[in-house]
């Protein structure tokens, strides 16, 4: 790496974050695959230490605070992952940030839940972390987790 080039792992340290272990998967998937010079994650649970931090449905069982707080904990998943395959240090920029959140009916504020995974990732990457994104509201997901997040970077 050269002075100009930003330390990911050093803008973490910087944050107090230390990234999880990878996520293992719950199905017939892997956590992230390269292709080119982008790497594309698995959709990422808000698992902590092996397990689901809450389960339910945002704007029912749980409020969208605690959901956001979620939507974070899968991003930090997802750089988990992208770190294992091929060094957080080797991303330029994060692309794509999709979010889903499992959502009581009328609920609305799908955007706000993910600026959790989203303002998360512009703390640690600056400029290079805007990106775009979708957040979709949809019926359940996995284990019943109120939010999964995936993430696409651009590598150096």
């Amino acid at each position: 790496m050269t002075e100009s080039t930003p330390s990911w792992t050093a803008r973490l340290a910087e944050l107090g974050i230390r990234l999880p272990p990878v996520a293992a998967p719950v199905a017939s998937y892997v956590p992230a695959v390269r292709t080119g010079q982008l790497v594309m994650t698995s959709g990422q649970l808000p698992f902590v230490d092996g397990g689901l931090r809450r389960t339910g449905k945002v704007g029912g069982s749980v409020d969208a605070e605690d959901a956001a707080h979620d939507a974070k904990v899968c991003a930090l998943n997802a750089l988990a992952a992208v770190d294992d395959l091929v060094g957080l240090d080797s991303v330029a920029r994060v692309v794509r940030v999709v979010g889903y959140v499992a959502s009581a009916e009328g609920f609305t504020g799908q955007p706000r839940v993910v600026n959790g995974a989203s303002e998360l990732l512009g703390r640690v990457f600056g400029e290079a972390g805007h990106h775009a994104r979708s957040a979709v509201g949809v019926a359940e997901l996995p284990m019943g987790a109120p939010v999964e997040v995936e993430l696409t970077v651009e590598l150096r």
